[in-house]
């Protein structure tokens, strides 16, 4: 039992470990993402002031950026999901291994 609780930790370990790498990589991508849309309002704003640019790499861009948004936004409510998910399961082995250490305590105080 106490064999399987360990593998049930480190397996629920591990995916809390890879919903991090995930956020880590999604964080990364937000990152290159705020840096398009800064160079898409520098772009509107010259637009605004009369300076001639090219509307349809504009709206390109903008369409661009909306679609990764979209990715990451999914990308990180499933992590986000995992790693609820990983922390219930750390939880529910915690309670688990309390409750086998007051068992144990209670044979060892029968003998």
């Amino acid at each position: 039992f106490v064999q399987r609780t360990e593998w049930s930790l480190q397996l629920m370990t591990q995916r809390a470990l890879e919903a991090e790498s995930n956020v880590e990589k999604l964080k990364e991508e937000i990152f290159i993402l705020q840096g398009e849309l800064e160079s898409s309002k520098v772009e509107n704003e010259n637009l605004k002031a009369g300076q001639t640019t090219d509307l349809g790499a504009v709206k390109h861009n903008i369409d661009f950026a909306l679609q990764n948004l979209h990715k990451i936004m999914t990308s990180a409510n499933w992590s986000i999901r995992q790693l609820a998910s990983g922390a219930e399961s750390l939880h529910f082995v915690a309670e688990v291994l309390k409750s086998t250490g007051k068992i144990s305590e209670v044979e060892a105080e029968k003998e």
